[in-house]
């Protein structure tokens, strides 16, 4: 399965634009749209010069179409097209590892309906150890999307 419209904007929006790197609020260095680094696989470093907003979203559009085909393979279940655009907004921010060893994965791949995969969603909402608005309300719509 691959990200539609709806998914990349999605992700898009609960990323936010920023032309000129920056630290995210976990402390790495970040361009565009939540990029943390290239498409040729070198990291963004806070040296490197702006972009703009259409080189950001086919950056962005590249590196999300990796997620979508990780979080593919990792996902077993039988899952509908809401259901993969809200995985991948969640590995996007959080990383495919921490997608990889969660139990939200392990709910999604034993019964891809169960309601209490939206609590495992809502348990990722920190960074460097403190709550952040931005996570809560990712995660909320990340369960809204998913169970869409």
């Amino acid at each position: 399965m691959k990200l539609n419209n709806a998914g990349y904007r999605f992700i898009a929006l609960h990323e936010g634009f920023r032309s000129k790197p920056y630290l995210c609020p976990a402390k790495i260095p970040t361009i565009g749209y939540g990029n943390t680094y290239y498409p040729d696989g070198q990291r963004v470093t806070l040296l490197d010069k702006p972009i703009n907003e259409d080189e950001a979203f086919e950056m962005f559009k590249e590196i999300a179409d990796r997620f979508a085909k990780k979080v593919s393979r990792l996902v077993t279940a039988p899952i509908n097209q809401n259901q993969l655009n809200a995985l991948v907004s969640f590995a996007y921010n959080l990383g495919i590892a921490n997608l990889q060893k969660s139990t939200l994965l392990k709910k999604v791949n034993a019964d891809h309906n169960d309601p209490t995969i939206a609590d495992e969603f809502r348990k990722w909402v920190r960074a460097d150890g403190k709550v952040l608005k931005g996570l809560v309300k990712r995660r909320n719509d990340e369960v809204r999307v998913y169970f869409s």
